[in-house]
């Protein structure tokens, strides 16, 4: 794919300005020996040895120098990672659409036998997703995504040689470890352009994309599933087949595409001349660095003492609980949407294409929230509104008769799957609050394994003598969401707690001791006195 023609596509997603510059150093003058004897950063794939050198301890810049540079990453960069989203997310939504075609049907089972190969996907998914957080600092997230994406795109492709009820599990645990770690890599690698303060309304954008993908898929879908019979196959192996090329000529462009970091722009797909020039490079790399010091290490390796840090951290295990509680009821709703629109005497093609509304909508809304969260500062409470809205659908959806007519079961659906999808939001919310890189890094990793180790038991909440309208299944849905609700709020009242007993212990602090304790703050990560957990 040409990069005009890239850039073309991605023209109606030109973002607005997702933040403003939060904090820069204003100084009259500066210290030309500070500069040259400023200590060395490696952030975003950066080389010690050229890279490095670029973080100024003292540089000054303006407000409006920080936002030009903003503005060049959310412009350049950002499109591009949000083009890789788009991609997995239609790899990943195609399967519900295979599934209203009648996949298990054709190849000779039912949708518990689905409901297995999901639970089994999920495990090896999970396990992919905590590894593919250590393999990209091994092999830089710049690399190690488009490899990934090559290879999910092959065993896309290979899902058109299915013949039987091996040849589709043995597909879905390739697919799964092929795509497991583009995520946790995906995260590390903006975590090297964008500040803390700056990634929840990215993170927002990032996954509002996969639900645009999912639209899109359901689109594609209604389209080429008439293809049945042509060239002696099923329309949703023309369905994989397609997605699997579109996949693969994606990872050809992001292979030349995506820099390793701010100070390596030019060459490949991004053209000759770099994005940007030395000054900008220099901001680029110490606005990040001054937003939070534990990226001086930026390219350090996960040690043992961060995986126990992050076993025994108890604020990490909120998240996780969050997450695996948010998400649970989302398994059966993206994988049997298509096959539930169609319970309402819609055809195959029709219900494919009337899954495209609510995900549309999904992604305005949840962008929305997300951006007011991080505009007000406050997490909780709009991820608590976040699984209210899912749990009232639930319900909805729970307590529409049969006999209902099917533009209002249509409501009910439409209404359940435009919820504000959360699970960014806790995700920034749980990177904020991490304190070093190492355990940013294995939190990051681990909340992608919880992000997908759920399917193991939420791959079974609809089953086959539950269908067609699933009321246990949907009665599950109610009291998962109902507890995702009070998780929120009870991880804010956690960290408010904390907040005020580390305040009083530092108060009591001498001056002194007070000096020291900001100076480790660096090493002690969220476990010092002086680190204020964000609500």
């Amino acid at each position: 794919m040409m990069k005009s023609s890239f850039l073309y596509i991605l023209a109606p997603l030109r973002l607005p300005p997702l933040s403003q510059p939060t904090m820069s150093s204003h100084r009259d003058s500066i210290d030309k020996s500070n500069v040259l004897a400023s200590p060395t950063v490696s952030v975003a794939g950066a080389t010690d040895s050229g890279d490095s050198a670029h973080y100024i301890k003292d540089l000054d810049y303006t407000p409006e120098e920080e936002k030009a540079v903003i503005s060049i990453l959310d412009t350049r960069l950002f499109p591009a990672v949000l083009l890789t989203t788009f991609v997995l997310n239609m790899d990943r939504t195609n399967l519900s659409n295979a599934i209203s075609d009648g996949l298990p049907k054709d190849l000779g089972f039912t949708i518990n036998t689905v409901n297995t190969a999901i639970a089994i996907y999920s495990v090896v998914f999970s396990l992919a997703c905590f590894s593919g957080a250590v393999m990209s600092k091994l092999v830089g997230p710049s690399r190690w995504i488009p490899i990934l994406m090559a290879s999910w795109g092959i065993v896309t492709l290979a899902h058109a040689a299915i013949k039987d009820t091996a040849g589709f599990m043995c597909v879905r645990v390739f697919i799964a470890l092929t795509e497991g770690g583009v995520i946790p890599s995906t995260l590390i690698y903006l975590g090297g352009f964008y500040k803390g303060t700056e990634l929840t309304t990215r993170l927002a954008w990032f996954w509002g994309i996969q639900s645009i993908a999912s639209a899109v898929s359901g689109l594609m879908a209604s389209g080429l599933l008439q293809l049945r019979g042509r060239g002696g196959l099923e329309g949703w192996k023309w369905l994989f087949l397609v997605d699997g090329i579109i996949t693969m000529a994606v990872s050809v462009f992001i292979w030349f595409y995506l820099p390793r970091s701010v100070a390596q722009t030019s060459g490949g797909l991004r053209g000759f001349k770099p994005w940007f020039n030395e000054r900008q490079i220099q901001i680029a790399f110490t606005r990040v660095i001054r937003d939070d010091i534990s990226k001086r290490k930026y390219e350090s390796r996960p040690t043992r003492n961060d995986f126990l840090n992050a076993a025994k951290d108890l604020t990490l295990w909120g998240h996780f609980l969050i997450t695996v509680l948010i998400l649970t009821p989302t398994n059966p709703l993206g994988t049997y949407l298509p096959t539930v629109i169609k319970s309402f005497d819609f055809n195959v093609f029709v219900s494919n294409a009337l899954t495209a509304p609510p995900y549309v909508l999904q992604c305005i809304i949840s962008i929305t929230l997300i951006r007011h969260a991080e505009k007000v500062g406050q997490r909780a409470l709009h991820g608590a509104f976040g699984s209210a809205w899912q749990m009232v659908g639930w319900i909805i959806l729970r307590a529409m008769p049969h006999s209902a007519p099917r533009g209002a079961k249509y409501f009910g659906a439409v209404f359940l799957a435009s919820w504000p999808y959360n699970h960014p939001l806790n995700i920034g919310w749980m990177s904020e609050n991490s304190g070093s890189i190492g355990q940013r890094t294995v939190s990051s990793g681990g909340v992608i394994f919880a992000a997908n180790i759920y399917g193991t038991w939420a791959s079974q909440i609809y089953q086959a003598s539950d269908a067609p309208d699933f009321k246990r299944g949907n009665s599950a849905n109610i009291a998962v969401a109902g507890a995702a609700v009070i998780s929120w709020i009870a991880q804010r009242q956690y960290y408010l707690h904390l907040n005020r007993v580390r305040a009083q212990k530092y108060a009591e602090l001498t001056e002194a001791e007070k000096t020291v304790e900001d100076r480790e703050k660096e090493v002690k990560g969220n476990k010092s006195l002086s680190f204020k957990f964000v609500t």
